[in-house]
């Protein structure tokens, strides 16, 4: 058996016919496509987006100069009026790709974020986690982290994905910081990949693989467990002492 030059040294096979390399079979079948459904947590919940449950709390959590600059990166937003948001909100939650969860807190029932599934491709075993909207109360909270562990865990454990995907504006410093921090691997730029609101867009391409992922549950889960915080709620420990070393450069 060869190897690739690939960073990730990914095995290959010789093909007989020509003596070059090909990839190794995958005897795996399609992953499952991603259903709404409950993903329950002890911080925070994962429902399906239903603007009925989720908006009015969502647009008050999410309004005013500092709601607006939540969107500074992402495709749409932000909204001038309740109604605009609310009717984003039911496209939103109509949509099958990507497929919208509402971010719930779990003592107060209200929603404080949302993410989406997208660029699903179970018959690659291949999945994107995006359109990551957090209000200012969930960023930087354990709970916020425990959204994106949920969703991980879904991907790899429940519906075979073999590959999760983070991608960003690459002027979007804080979101590169965030995969790096959750565990993914920075992969490149993909340049003049998108036009956004009139302006070009590179894009952060980021990856975490499902032989990958044992690791860095094991990881999150230290990470989120009540022991690694203070009285106060302060962390002990940071997720990124926790997580496997990778080329996370």
């Amino acid at each position: 058996m060869a190897e690739t030059d690939s960073g990730n040294r990914n095995p290959a096979e010789v093909d007989p016919a020509t003596g070059r390399a090909i990839g190794v079979v995958i005897a795996q079948g399609a992953a499952r496509r991603p259903q709404r459904r409950i993903l329950p947590g002890r911080l925070v919940s994962l429902e399906p987006l239903d603007a009925g449950a989720h908006a009015d709390s969502l647009h008050e959590s999410t309004r005013g100069p500092e709601g607006d600059a939540l969107y500074l990166y992402l495709p749409y937003g932000p909204f001038p009026d309740r109604a605009s948001f609310h009717a984003d909100l039911r496209e939103k939650a109509r949509s099958e790709d990507p497929l919208y969860f509402g971010i719930v807190d779990t003592r107060s029932g209200l929603a404080v974020g949302h993410a989406s599934y997208l660029r699903i491709a179970p018959e690659h075993c291949c999945i994107e986690v995006g359109s990551i909207l957090y209000a200012p109360k969930l960023q930087r909270t354990a709970a916020a982290t425990e959204a994106m562990y949920l969703m991980a865990r879904h991907a790899f454990e429940d519906l075979g994905y073999r590959r999760y995907e983070w991608k960003c504006d690459a002027l979007n410093a804080p979101s590169r910081r965030a995969a790096l921090r959750l565990g993914f691997t920075f992969e490149g730029i993909f340049r003049q990949h998108l036009i956004i609101k009139g302006r070009n867009r590179d894009s952060a391409w980021f990856s975490m693989l499902d032989s990958e992922w044992p690791a860095r549950k094991r990881a999150f889960e230290k990470w989120l467990d009540p022991s690694n915080f203070d009285a106060q709620g302060n962390q002990r420990t940071p997720l990124s002492a926790m997580i496997p070393s990778s080329r996370n450069t």
